[in-house]
Protein backbone atom coordinates (compact mmCIF):
# COMPACT_ATOMS: atom_id res chain seq x y z
CA UNK A 1 0.00 0.00 0.00
CA UNK A 2 2.82 2.01 1.06
CA UNK A 3 4.58 1.75 -2.62
CA UNK A 4 1.27 2.59 -4.29
CA UNK A 5 0.96 5.87 -2.26
CA UNK A 6 4.17 6.85 -2.95
CA UNK A 7 4.06 6.36 -6.83
CA UNK A 8 0.93 8.36 -7.49
CA UNK A 9 2.34 10.83 -5.39
CA UNK A 10 5.71 11.55 -6.72
CA UNK A 11 4.28 11.84 -10.15
CA UNK A 12 2.37 14.67 -9.05
CA UNK A 13 5.20 16.41 -7.32
CA UNK A 14 7.73 18.67 -7.78
CA UNK A 15 9.96 17.44 -4.53
CA UNK A 16 9.68 13.99 -4.87
CA UNK A 17 12.46 13.49 -1.84
CA UNK A 18 10.46 15.52 0.45
CA UNK A 19 7.90 12.57 0.33
CA UNK A 20 7.15 11.37 3.78
CA UNK A 21 4.67 8.42 4.38
CA UNK A 22 3.92 6.66 7.63
CA UNK A 23 1.58 4.27 8.78
CA UNK A 24 0.57 3.57 12.39
CA UNK A 25 -1.97 0.48 13.19
CA UNK A 26 -5.07 0.90 15.57
CA UNK A 27 -7.09 -1.65 16.34
CA UNK A 28 -9.09 -2.36 13.59
CA UNK A 29 -7.74 0.31 11.13
CA UNK A 30 -4.57 1.59 9.00
CA UNK A 31 -3.77 5.08 8.92
CA UNK A 32 -1.75 6.05 6.36
CA UNK A 33 -0.09 10.46 6.70
CA UNK A 34 1.40 11.51 3.65
CA UNK A 35 3.84 14.78 4.10
CA UNK A 36 4.94 16.10 0.87
CA UNK A 37 7.33 19.91 0.68
CA UNK A 38 4.67 22.93 1.40
CA UNK A 39 5.23 23.91 -2.28
CA UNK A 40 3.58 20.59 -3.37
CA UNK A 41 0.50 20.54 -0.85
CA UNK A 42 -1.46 22.66 -3.57
CA UNK A 43 -0.66 19.88 -6.42
CA UNK A 44 -1.48 16.88 -4.07
CA UNK A 45 -4.90 18.40 -2.63
CA UNK A 46 -5.97 19.63 -6.10
CA UNK A 47 -9.01 22.39 -7.07
CA UNK A 48 -11.61 21.44 -4.51
CA UNK A 49 -9.79 18.13 -3.24
CA UNK A 50 -10.68 16.57 -6.45
CA UNK A 51 -6.89 14.84 -6.70
CA UNK A 52 -6.89 14.23 -2.81
CA UNK A 53 -10.16 12.74 -3.03
CA UNK A 54 -9.15 10.43 -5.96
CA UNK A 55 -5.95 9.37 -4.03
CA UNK A 56 -8.18 8.17 -1.73
CA UNK A 57 -10.63 6.48 -3.46
CA UNK A 58 -7.78 4.34 -5.20
CA UNK A 59 -5.86 3.58 -1.76
CA UNK A 60 -9.27 2.75 -0.35
CA UNK A 61 -9.71 0.44 -3.32
CA UNK A 62 -6.75 -1.07 -3.66
CA UNK A 63 -6.66 -2.47 0.32
CA UNK A 64 -6.05 -5.98 0.63
CA UNK A 65 -6.93 -6.50 4.20
CA UNK A 66 -10.90 -6.38 4.48
CA UNK A 67 -11.17 -6.14 8.19
CA UNK A 68 -9.01 -3.37 8.20
CA UNK A 69 -10.09 -0.07 7.29
CA UNK A 70 -7.59 1.97 5.79
CA UNK A 71 -7.31 6.10 5.74
CA UNK A 72 -4.98 8.38 4.02
CA UNK A 73 -4.56 11.60 6.39
CA UNK A 74 -2.62 14.31 3.63
CA UNK A 75 -0.49 16.90 5.78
Amino acid sequence: MRALIESIITSLVDHPEDIKITETEENAKMVYHLSVHPDDVGKVIGKNGRIAKAIRTVVYAAKTDSNKRVYLDIM
